[in-house]
């Protein structure tokens, strides 16, 4: 299936309206954020075929914890294995198709020694090995050909866990980040600990709350708080150098209601990083927003066409989060007032979208940044 072209200014417009929006870049067309169709193609093009982030590697500390992870459409199991390694699979036994670990059970938990199914209690080791079958003599396990459970890529990358539906054909995670890590090496990610984490059910399409990200331009008018912080977001961002960090006002050095915090900037930061916050879209689904000393990171999970869900991390140092003292209301309270405001504003997006009148819109020249994930959907979007 190909990507439905996106040409509004062609559809219905007079000549007027057309030459009007010469200077502007069409977004992608109404049937990419509404269509059934096309969400099962990305499921399998996108979802299917990229590096996706699931967590964090501190939620596996020890060896036989596990974590279900429900994206797009599938289940899957990550373990902490005996050698200390990650590895994961299909969340299904290999002999009648049961989940391993149940939707009714917490995502996180711990296996022991071994996996064991909960339908006949077919048991695995945690390399996801089958070692024993109740009844089946274990010369029946063919060891020319062990059975195993489906594997899945795992790797990881300044403390968050990604994962990959087809291992054999995954390129490594470091391409897909590009120059990312370039640009954030000297936040200590790795080392940096949840302190605050909210979960939203939004009912927008993925890509609605990846291009809203990726943009000011909304953000006078959604976010008067944030503007307070942030003064140059009244002006939609523009002129603004967003590799070297988002300025905030006289007096102000983070993202906090108040603009400061007790907590001491991560150390290893420039001097600009201490004052300035930035920003990073990963596709396609992580969004990170860098305070100097704390980190919010969004994991999307996209549900169906036009449902979302948006895992929220505040991330801070392990000395701000061992302080007897320690407070993430501060951050939080900002971040989740500022996140409210987005996805009402995104859901809105989503409603609007499906007017029989709107067969995809543009994109203004401050928002080039959201019009990337037009040229990388159109990329990833290809067959093959």
């Amino acid at each position: 299936m190909n990507v439905p072209e996106s040409a509004p200014g062609a559809i219905g417009a007079g000549r007027a309206e057309a030459r009007a929006v010469t200077a502007l870049t069409p977004t992608l067309a109404a049937a990419c954020y509404l269509d059934d169709a096309v969400w099962q193609t990305e499921r399998q093009r996108i979802f299917g075929r990229q590096w996706l982030v699931a967590g964090r590697a501190e939620d596996l500390p020890a060896p036989g914890d596990h974590l279900r992870v429900d994206i797009a459409g599938e289940s899957v199991v990550v373990v902490r294995r005996d050698d200390g390694s990650l590895g994961g699979f299909f969340n299904v036994c290999r002999h009648r198709g049961a989940e391993l670990v149940a939707q009714c059970d917490a995502e996180r938990g711990h296996f022991g020694s071994a996996v064991r199914c909960p339908y006949h209690a077919w048991t695995y080791g945690l390399d996801g090995t089958l070692r024993r079958a109740p009844f089946l003599p274990a010369e029946r396990l063919d060891a020319d050909a062990p059975i195993a459970l489906h594997p899945i890529g795992v790797a990881t990358w300044g403390g968050f866990l990604f994962v990959h539906l087809d291992p054999a054909t995954a390129r490594p995670l470091a391409d897909q980040l590009g120059g990312v890590p370039d640009r954030l090496v000297r936040y200590p990610l790795d080392e940096l600990r949840r302190g605050v984490a909210f979960t939203y059910a939004v009912a927008a399409n993925w890509k609605v709350l990846a291009e809203n990200y990726n943009e000011c331009y909304h953000c006078g008018p959604v976010h008067p708080e944030l503007c307070e912080l942030v003064p140059a977001f009244r002006r939609g961002g523009v002129g603004l150098a967003w590799t070297d960090g988002v300025p905030h006002r006289p007096g102000a050095w983070t993202f906090t209601t108040t603009g400061t915090s007790s907590r001491a900037p991560f150390p290893e930061l420039s001097t600009s990083e201490r004052a300035r916050h930035k920003g990073e879209l990963v596709y396609p689904n992580l969004l990170l927003s860098l305070s100097a000393e704390h980190a919010a990171a969004f994991a999307l999970r996209p549900v169906d066409a036009g449902h979302t869900e948006v895992r929220c991390d505040l991330l801070f140092h392990p000395d701000a989060l061992a302080d007897p003292a320690f407070d993430p209301s501060d951050a939080a309270d900002l971040w989740d007032l500022v996140n409210g405001q987005d996805w009402a504003i995104c859901e809105s997006v989503q409603r609007g979208m499906a007017s029989r009148a709107w067969r995809g819109g543009w994109f203004a020249p401050m928002e080039d940044e959201s019009a990337d994930i037009t040229r990388w959907y159109t990329r990833a979007m290809a067959p093959g």
